[in-house]
């Protein structure tokens, strides 16, 4: 089980960024990544369906003998989760309560804003997670849908997004929060738009680099490091091509030959 790959899941390639931290954290770590680009967005679907392709794509990564999953995907751990430990042999990772974590301890003023997909935003799961923990603090949100098509295309930089951006944070720059969750593994690639929309006060915090930590320290409990050298495999379920043109920002070399389109068997 040691040196049995991490499995990575999210609905697109926006999970490519805890991917990345992982990597950069645990180098020994060998990974199988798989983005269903064939249907992304889940943020509009129901609960019922985002279960069900989250369960297709759990079942996929199992198949591959991995040693653990890492659900890189807001709007899966936000609203099927526990649905997801149930089938799984192996631990299951979310993104959700390391990412809150860090936020609290982050916030400096006891404000707090989400953006997510509809799907994250609708759960209610941050906001009620955050409350559990400090009901003191307060929390805006936001559901924020396009960004997810245009980070998968690449349009971080497209004068388009700037003014999408302005649209969909003006309440919550109103409100002063202090700290901003970027509750989807895909808004990291507009963190720059977010960032200037915002403005420098607001300090941005992504699922990365908490998720990696909390992984690392679990690998590290059971006594599950790799000592091996590490191997990695990319999946996506439609458009390679394109998507290899965005991914490769975050993976340069390591993409190359390694990024390959599967179907995944429905349930």
């Amino acid at each position: 089980m040691k040196t049995s790959p991490i499995g990575i899941f999210d609905s697109g390639i926006g999970g490519l960024t805890v991917a990345r931290q992982i990597v950069k954290l645990l180098p020994s770590e060998s990974i199988i990544y798989l983005g269903d680009t064939a249907r992304v967005p889940y943020g509009p679907r129901s609960k019922a369906v985002i279960t069900k392709f989250a369960k297709e794509l759990t079942n996929f990564l199992i198949k591959c003998n991995v040693k653990c999953l890492v659900v890189a995907c807001n709007t899966i751990s936000a609203t099927c989760l526990d649905e997801i430990r149930k089938v799984s042999p192996v631990p299951v990772f979310g993104v959700v309560e390391p990412t809150i974590e860090l936020a609290i301890k982050t916030t400096k003023t006891n404000k707090i804003g989400i953006i997510g997909t509809e799907g994250t935003i609708k759960s209610g799961t941050y906001v009620r997670k955050i409350h559990e923990i400090n009901p003191k603090i307060e929390v805006d949100s936001a559901a924020c849908p396009l960004f997810v098509p245009i980070a998968e295309e690449g349009l971080g930089a497209h004068k388009a997004t700037e003014l999408i951006a302005k649209d969909y944070l003006r309440d919550l720059k109103k409100s002063q929060i202090d700290t901003l969750i970027l509750a989807c593994t895909h808004y990291p690639l507009l963190s720059q738009v977010i960032q200037e929309t915002m403005g420098a006060k607001v300090t941005l915090i992504d699922s990365a680099k908490p998720t990696a930590e909390k992984l690392k320290e679990s690998l590290e409990e059971r006594k599950l490091l790799s000592d091996k050298k590490a191997k990695y495999e990319f999946y996506v379920t439609d458009a390679p091509d394109r998507v290899f043109k965005v991914a490769s920002r975050f993976f340069g070399k390591i993409l190359n030959d390694n990024l390959k389109q599967v179907t995944l068997p429905t349930s």
